[in-house]
C-alpha cells in the first residue's frame, strides 16, 4: 500500500519501519525539512516528503504526532485528499506534555475530537503499544504469545485495511467498536500498554471505566516520575498491571 506517516518519533518513525519491511510503500513528514528530513527518512528506509506531499497520492493516512499538536496542522491539510483514504490517529492525550484541552477534560474522547480537528473520519490504531513493545514485541500469526493492538472506528472497511497492517507489524487485533468507543484503550484503561493477547484484550477492553481513566492515568505517571530511575520495559508493563486489582493477567 500507499502509506503516508506525519511524524516520525517512536510511534510513527517505529511505524515507518515495520511498513517499509513489510513491503509498503512510505513517505514520511516532520517538523524538520531539508537535511534532517532526509536523513530520518533514510534511516527509517522511506522517503521524506512536505507536510502537503505526505498526503498526496496515498491510501493511508498515519498521524503520530502530540494530541496538542493537531491543531497546528495545515487547516486545508485533507482538502484534496480523497474520502476513501483512510485516516489513522495514534496519538494519547497527556496533560502534563498537552496542556489542558477542555474538552477532552470534560470527557470528549480523545479520538473524537482529534477527528473534529482534521474535519476528517479516522481510525484509533496502534496507540496502546508502548513504542519498546510495538518496535519489538511483533511475531509470527499463530505465536503463542502474540500481542494485540486494539482498533476503533466508525468504517468497518478501513478498520479490516487498518488490521491488516497491524498483522504486517507482528501483531493481532481486536475491534473495540466505534470512535466513540475508542476511549476503551486510552490512556488510564486495563488495556493501555499492557502487552495483552487478543482474548486477554478484548476482556481489558470491557472492564475499562471512562470516568476513572484521566485519574489513573495521572496516578501513573506520577507514580512512574516518583522513581529514582525510569524502569526498564517489563516493569512498565508490570506497573501498568498493576494499576487494576481486576487484569486479564491476574485472574
Amino acid at each position: 500500500m500507499k502509506i503516508g506517516i506525519i511524524g516520525t518519533g517512536a510511534i510513527g518513525g517505529t511505524i515507518a519501519k515495520k511498513m517499509v519491511a513489510a513491503g509498503h510503500d512510505v513517505k514520511v513528514s516532520n517538523s524538520d525539512q531539508g537535511d534532517k528530513l532526509d536523513a530520518r527518512a533514510m534511516e527509517l528506509g522511506a522517503s521524506p516528503a512536505t507536510i502537503e506531499g505526505v498526503v498526496t497520492d496515498v491510501e493511508v493516512i498515519i498521524i503520530s504526532v502530540p494530541t496538542i499538536a493537531i491543531p497546528t496542522l495545515p487547516k486545508d491539510l485533507f482538502a484534496n485528499v480523497l474520502e476513501n483514504v483512510i485516516v489513522v490517529d495514534t496519538s494519547n492525550y497527556y496533560p502534563f506534555r498537552d496542556a489542558d484541552i477542555e474538552e477532552i477534560k470534560n470527557g470528549k474522547v480523545e479520538s473524537v475530537w482529534v477527528s473534529e480537528q482534521l474535519g476528517r473520519r479516522v481510525i484509533k490504531a496502534f496507540n496502546n503499544l508502548l513504542a519498546e513493545t510495538l518496535e519489538n514485541g511483533g511475531r509470527e500469526p499463530g505465536a503463542y504469545d502474540r500481542i494485540a493492538m486494539a482498533i476503533a472506528g466508525d468504517d468497518a472497511n478501513s478498520k479490516k485495511i487498518i488490521a491488516g497492517l497491524a498483522n504486517d507489524a507482528g501483531f493481532d487485533t481486536v475491534d473495540s467498536g466505534t470512535l466513540s468507543e475508542s476511549w476503551r484503550h486510552q490512556p488510564g484503561t486495563p488495556a493501555y500498554c499492557t502487552e495483552l493477547n487478543a482474548k486477554e484484550l478484548g476482556q481489558a477492553l470491557s472492564d475499562g471505566i471512562k470516568e476513572e481513566a484521566p485519574i489513573i492515568r495521572d496516578k501513573a505517571i506520577a507514580g512512574l516520575s516518583s522513581l529514582p530511575n525510569y524502569p526498564a520495559h517489563p516493569d512498565v508493563v508490570k506497573f501498568n498491571r498493576g494499576l487494576f486489582e481486576k487484569n486479564p493477567k491476574s485472574v
